[in-house]
């Protein structure tokens, strides 16, 4: 069985959740976030593209309810022993099946959260869902309930983050020969998912960004590729992957020329990132973080080049995005407390002047100062 944690983790994991559910007076959780089955029992699959729910009650057992494509996934991946095929045919709906199944598991009448905020759910299927449950019991919204538990990392998951940090270094070590004057992006990103792979480390979940020239300025990958130019801007953003579990970072390299623009948004990045450490430990919040990235850039005339947030939480996260819910923006109330994984950022983005700059990689948070997880500085990087 591919499990990455001792079977006594997911047990503790299962015991936390059961009392929170206790402590809000939750009968059942359907689960629809990939990310909560799989630190919940191990369950790694992309099968949550398709319907597919685990139910949680309240006394410890579970049942998953998929599709025959992941009837062995789970078995093989997961702690997972009760497990319910709903079949594929015209018309199908599953969440008839998933009423059916509450209602073998004597939950008729009971009060039952469920994952909506999440990419395992789609529209349709939350009509669905609401639909057939609508005299079933109490339902709820319950999206964020395994979110924050995950947010305290355990040793154990600190050690696949401390990898998936080595794996970023990797990946920037490998990508820096090829930075230059005639460098094709092709390479570079070639070169850096691949000391990813060759390090043992995973897909991420989602795509690495890298842009040049003027796509040096956008925060999303986008396809095509280009030669860089004898002077341009390089911004990447990856992350290494370790069973899942994501440590990234952010940087926009300088190829020849260094303007005065890229050294002042630098200066304004270094010293934000400087500040943003003193707040990142116990007695702040993700608010704060956010507060002071907003503070410095726009006492230096930024406002209209800062973005509204300036990182998040990270974990063990599936495609499309690695970032977990809580982020840093404007009144987030989250306390940040010690064994959080941080990625703190700054992106500023200058379309008047066509110049980026970007800075960040990932922290551990402890009782005191906040770790860099990364051995690389974060000194401006030239070519």
């Amino acid at each position: 069985m591919a499990l990455h944690f001792e079977r006594s983790e997911y047990a503790d994991r299962l015991a936390r959740l059961t009392e929170k559910m206790k402590a809000e007076k939750v009968d059942a959780l359907l689960l629809f976030a990939q990310e909560s089955m799989y630190w919940l029992t191990g369950y790694d699959t992309f099968g949550y593209c398709f319907f597919q729910t685990l139910v949680v009650k309240v006394d410890g057992s579970m049942t998953l309810l998929t599709r025959s494509a992941d009837l062995r996934q789970a078995r093989q991946t997961s702690t997972i022993e009760n497990i319910v095929i709903w079949v594929d045919r015209l018309n199908a709906d599953p969440t008839m099946d998933l009423k059916n199944l509450l209602s073998d598991m004597d939950l008729l009448g009971a009060k039952i959260g469920v994952e909506y905020d999440t990419h395992g759910m789609t529209g349709r299927v939350g009509r669905l869902l609401d639909n057939q449950l609508s005299s079933f019991g109490q339902i709820v919204d319950a999206s964020y309930l395994i979110s924050r538990l995950r947010l305290i990392k355990s040793p154990a998951e600190i050690a696949h983050a401390k990898r998936a940090a080595e794996l970023a270094d990797e990946a920037l070590d490998a990508a820096l020969p090829l930075i230059r004057a005639g460098g094709d992006e092709a390479e570079i990103l070639a070169a850096m998912q691949g000391a990813v792979f060759l390090g043992g480390g995973d897909y991420p979940a989602n795509e690495f960004i890298i842009g040049s020239g003027e796509d040096a300025l956008l925060c999303r990958y986008k396809a095509g590729r280009r030669k860089l130019d004898a002077n341009d801007q390089l911004t990447l953003e990856w992350a290494g992957a370790s069973a899942h579990y994501h440590a990234a970072m952010m940087r926009t390299i300088v190829i020849g020329e260094t303007t005065p623009r890229h050294r002042e948004l630098y200066k304004a990045c270094l010293e934000t990132i400087q500040a943003i450490e003193e707040v990142l430990r116990p007695g702040h919040t993700f608010g704060d973080v956010f507060d002071t990235h907003a503070r410095i850039l726009d006492e230096r005339g930024l406002s209209r080049h800062r973005l509204n947030a300036c990182g998040y939480s990270l974990g063990a996260r599936f495609s499309p995005s690695w970032m977990e819910h809580q982020m840093f923006h404007f009144g987030n109330t989250q306390e940040i407390l010690p064994d959080m994984t941080l990625f703190v950022h700054m992106i500023i983005m200058d379309s008047e002047s066509g110049i980026a700059m970007t800075l960040g990689h990932t922290y551990l948070t402890t009782d005191g100062d906040p770790q860099p997880m990364s051995r690389h500085g974060l000194d401006l990087i030239q070519r």
